[in-house]
Parts: structure tokens; sequence; C-alpha cells
């Protein structure tokens, strides 16, 4: 159930399409005999933690008695145990000295983010792990505080009962709300995975004095191959009290259908009894629902479209274990995390430093209705499931060009690293104009425009994001974010005067809402001493 970003059934957080059925074709594009390669200069101190490194860190953690740590395969949300372990990023001024001179390589360390659910108060605590390699008498562990804006690396946590909140809510469905269900969507959700409703809650929660609530909504389940539920409200909603963690104290407290807010199931049930009641039906899945191909074919479809070819092979080069990169002018470093995915360090043009780091940082999806609660309390930090763990397998020939170069990611989740092969893809395209052009009375100049694109895909929950780093022949750098994937629906209400969305399908409405995506820039342009002033024209009256 909750939240509904992620799954809509106890086991679904497995289900993603096998990367067999997502590709049209079994090459990677990667010819190891045909990409150039390059030693870069020094190691990669942006590097995410090895294999080794994790398990070294993660035993540490184990051993320190005071944590009371269980291991991942026992461990429940409400005991304190490991949720990730990644390298903590250097300081800039060591990694700067490093890079610029002859010294050691800064130390490394990592920074591992600790659950503890037992508590009263259940909360987050980020710790610092070091120096590594983990030796005795030498390496420590310590909350980590000085990287956060507000001082301290700790985060209350309200929403640590989710598997006692998802049994709350399918207990309170498929009994007090059943008979309600039955007349009004011809179902009940009980939370069996093969069930034909599942139930989603809203993000984050909400808080109204002492009280903590959420919305939850129940949702037609998909009967095909797609998984479309985002797009099959049914309308029926119930807001839960769960302040507390003593679930024999949670309630329901009002409850919504159609658009219309009742305050008890006494009051919705009369309601359905009433003369001119309106039950205007479900969203029912069906090909309308699914992305894939429908059969509609165009004027000249059925012949071969454009494509782009590399004649000569890729002509940049690669330092695969180090992930370095040089390309025309261009030179520069790559890392992948869990939460953040690809960032970049240590861009060079023509040999100088231009930027430090540059990668996304958020994606915030907020969401708001005048008619749905549910919608209205919806506002995503996307982060929070990872822009690294949501990275898959790319698509050859359709998420990059058939002869894009590819690269590995992995991240660290359940105390045990994972791979994603060919995450990231690299390749140059030409994008159909001039870098520049000029005619003069006797010649005419044009130059080629040549683009090389750092490209990898995150599918969070119902969005799949496109993130590209796009390096020009002019010095300029372009940083492009792509949506796809399904939009967050509302239920499209007969009896409400404001729909904030427009009409889709039967039922069916789409969400206003907003994107904000934060990417940090660190600007080393003319060195580290640089600054940016913002200049603007303010018009004033004088009289």
């Amino acid at each position: 159930m909750f939240p509904s970003k992620q799954t809509w059934h106890p086991s679904a957080n497995e289900r993603r399409a096998p990367v067999e059925r997502r590709q049209a074709s079994d090459s990677t594009g990667c010819d190891p005999d045909s990409q150039l390669s390059v030693k870069a200069p020094k190691s990669n101190i942006f590097a995410g933690l090895t294999a080794d490194e994790t398990v070294a860190v993660t035993k540490f953690l184990h051993d320190e008695k005071s944590l009371n740590l269980t291991a991942a395969s026992n461990a429940t949300r409400q005991v304190p145990s490991i949720i990730a372990v990644e390298l903590l990023q250097p300081n800039k001024s060591d990694a700067l000295s490093y890079l610029d001179s002859d010294t050691q390589a800064p130390v490394r360390n990592a920074r591992a983010l600790i659950r503890f659910g037992a508590t009263l108060e259940p909360y987050l605590q980020e710790y610092l792990v070091g120096p590594l390699p983990v030796a005795a008498g030498k390496t420590t562990v310590a909350p980590l505080d000085y990287i956060f804006n507000k001082g301290r690396g700790y985060q209350r946590l309200y929403n640590v009962d989710t598997d006692t909140l998802t049994a709350f809510a399918y207990g309170y469905a498929s009994t007090n709300l059943s008979d309600i269900s039955q007349q009004l969507l011809n179902g009940t959700a009980t939370g069996d995975p093969s069930g034909a409703f599942a139930i989603a809650g809203s993000t984050p929660l909400i808080f109204e004095g002492d009280s903590v609530l959420q919305w939850a909504q129940i949702f037609k389940t998909h009967t095909g191959a797609c998984e479309d539920e985002d797009i099959l409200p049914s309308g029926l909603m119930f807001k839960t009290d769960i302040t507390g963690r003593d679930p024999s104290k949670w309630s329901v407290v009002a409850l919504q259908y159609n658009g219309i807010f009742y305050e008890s199931e006494a009051d919705l049930r009369k309601a359905i009894n009433s003369s001119g009641f309106i039950k205007p039906g479900t969203n029912l899945d069906g090909a309308w629902a699914c992305t894939d191909y429908n059969n509609i074919s165009f004027p000249h479809d059925e012949l071969n479209p454009p494509v782009s070819v590399a004649p000569d092979g890729p002509r940049f080069t690669v330092d695969v274990e180090e992930k370095y990169v040089e390309w025309m002018d261009f030179t520069f470093y790559l890392s992948s995390s869990k939460y953040l995915g690809t960032q970049l360090h240590n861009i060079k043009y023509k040999g100088e430093r231009i930027v430090y780091e540059l990668g996304i940082q958020e994606a915030m999806a907020h969401y708001a209705s005048a008619s749905d609660p549910f919608q209205a309390s919806n506002a995503y930090l996307d982060s929070e499931y990872g822009f690294g763990q949501t990275g898959w397998e790319l698509v050859n020939g359709f998420d990059c060009p058939a002869y894009a170069t590819y690269l590995n990611t992995s991240y660290y989740t359940g105390e045990t690293t994972h791979v994603h092969p060919s995450s990231i893809c690299m390749f140059e395209y030409d994008p159909g104009y001039p870098i520049q052009r000029h005619t003069g009375a006797s010649y005419v100049s044009v130059t080629k425009n040549i683009v090389f694109t750092v490209r990898s895909i995150s599918t969070v929950g119902n969005y799949d994001y496109i993130f590209d780093y796009e390096f020009y022949l002019d010095g300029s750098i372009h940083v492009t974010v792509r949506a796809s994937g399904y939009i967050e629906s509302s239920f499209w209400a007969t009896n409400t005067q404001s729909n904030d969305g427009f009409h889709i399908h039967d039922h069916l409405a789409g969400s206003m809402h907003d994107h904000v995506l934060n990417y940090k820039i660190d600007l080393d342009v003319a060195g580290t001493a640089n600054s940016v002033v913002k200049t603007e024209l303010v018009p004033i009256t004088k009289v």
C-alpha cells in the first residue's frame, strides 16, 4: 500500500518487467574492440565504494555493539538496521590537492544510514565510518552531522510502521468497508496480491496538531502486462488517523466518494441508499491504458525511419575501471550513488577545470486538487526512492543509439551490492542544426554541430526520468531532464463543479502538479575564488 509512489501489493517491490521482455535486441551496443580506451591521469576518488569495502563496513557496523543492529535477512522495520552504505565524498580542498599535485589521495570514508525503529519515536541517523580500509584500532564510527545544513544527520520517522499500516488499511477495507465497496466498485481490496483492487496511501503524512493522518484510495489493479494502476483510481478513499505506534488506537475519521466528503461510513451508506445517488462506475484496465504499441498506423510508417550511425566507431576514450572520459576538449569523471544516480566530477575544458561537481540533488513532484484530498496531499521527493537504484539497464537502439558505449552502475541495499548492467550510455549525435554558419559575399561557412551525451534513466514509480548531460564543441554544457511513463491521475468526479484536471478517459482525470528539479553545480571557472553576480534591469518611475 504505502506510499503510492512505491508498490500496489505487498510483493510488488520486486515486480518490474524483465530485461528480456523490455529489450528489442540482445545487443549491448558496447563493443570492447571498437571502444577507444585511455588511462585516467588520477584514480577516481569520487567513485563509489567497492563491494569489498561495503562488506567490510557492514561487518564493522554489526560488530559495534552500541548500535545493536539486526542483519538484513532477519530485520523488520521495527529493529535497528542498515539502510545504505555509500562513499562519503572527500572534502573539496583535499580532493583538489590530490587532483592538482602529487599528494596522496584523500582518506576514504563511508557514510552509513541506519534506521532505529524500536524506539517510541523512530528515527534515521547517518554515521561516518573511517578511515578505510577497515582496520582494527584505526577505523571508528561516529554520527555524521557536519555535511547537513541543519547541523545533524538525524531525521524523525513517522512512517516506520508501514507493514502494520498496510495491514490496518486492508483490514478496514475488507471488513468495515466491504459492503460499501461491493456496491460501488463490485469488489473489495483484501491485500491479496492477485486481487482485483489495491490500496495506495498519500505521501507525505499529514500533521494536524498532534495527530498524524493519511488519505488512502482504492485502485483497480492491472489485468494485462502493463502495470497501469496509476491511471485506475476508484474515487473511493478514506482518511486514517495513525497517531502513535499502537494500531489498536488507529481509526478511520472520514471517507470520500465521487468527490463528495462523508464524515462516517454511516453517512456514506445513507447516501448510497438515497434517491439521486450517482455511481459513476470504475476505471477498468484495457488496451487503452497500456504503453505498448497500439497498432495505429501512420502514412508510410512501414518504411524504415532515419537512424544515426558512427561510421568510424566512438570518437571518445573511456577508462572503464576509473569511469573517466575524454571527448574533444572535455575530460571528466563519473560516479553513481543509490539516491542521486549519475554525477559528474572534475570537468575540464582545454585542460582547465570549469566544474568541480555537477549532479541532480532532488526531484519534487507536488500535486494539488480542490476536490481530491488524496492527490492534494501528495508531494514526492523522488531521491527517497533512489535515482541510482531505479536506474535499470538501458534498451539499446531505443534509449540510446545502437552505437552507444555503456557503463555499469552499482548500489547497496539489504546489505548487498547490486549491479545494474549497461545503465549509463555515452554517445555522440548530430542534433540536425549547425553550430555556426555565415554567408558572405563570396563564401559560405558552416560547421557541423556534434553533441556528446551521458545518459541514464530512472524509473521512479510511475515516472521515467531521462537524465542527460550534454557537451558541446563551443565549451557549453547542457543538462536536460525528460519525463515519461504514466501520469498520477485523479478520479473524474461527476458530483464536483471544480475538476482541476483534464478529462482523459471514462472516469479518469489528470492531476494538476509541478515538477521541481534541483541540481548542484560547483563552478570553478577561473579558479575556486570566482563569484556569480545576477544583474537585473528594474523599471522605475520618475516624476
